[in-house]
């Protein structure tokens, strides 16, 4: 699956690189029918220690799951968005099971 990470204003480095592409690839045993997915990271200029914002944009076929959250790490954010997506992926995958019954 083809995953496209774009930071803003920061450069991402490998093992950051390694672990998003890691959460999502884990995201395709709940779904395989997964075209690919975007990844924003982003540092907000704040004094609030939660200031990395990460969003994930999933492409499958005809919808697109868009997952955004705002931690203190690109990594807790990674997770949360991973959780939130693969619950996603789930309930759209029993959706379809139920409807091809």
């Amino acid at each position: 699956m083809k995953v496209n990470i774009q930071s803003v204003n920061f450069n991402i480095d490998k093992s950051l690189n390694n672990f998003i592409q890691t959460k999502i690839d884990n995201l395709e045993k709940y779904y395989d029918k997964i075209i690919g997915a975007e990844v924003y990271l982003k540092v907000q200029n704040t004094s609030e220690k939660e200031n990395k914002i990460a969003e994930i944009k999933m492409l499958i076929p005809g919808d697109e799951l868009i997952v955004k959250k705002e931690c203190k790490t690109f990594e807790e954010a990674i997770d949360l968005i991973a959780e939130a997506l693969r619950r996603q992926l789930c309930k759209k995958k029993d959706k379809q099971r139920s409807h091809h019954v």
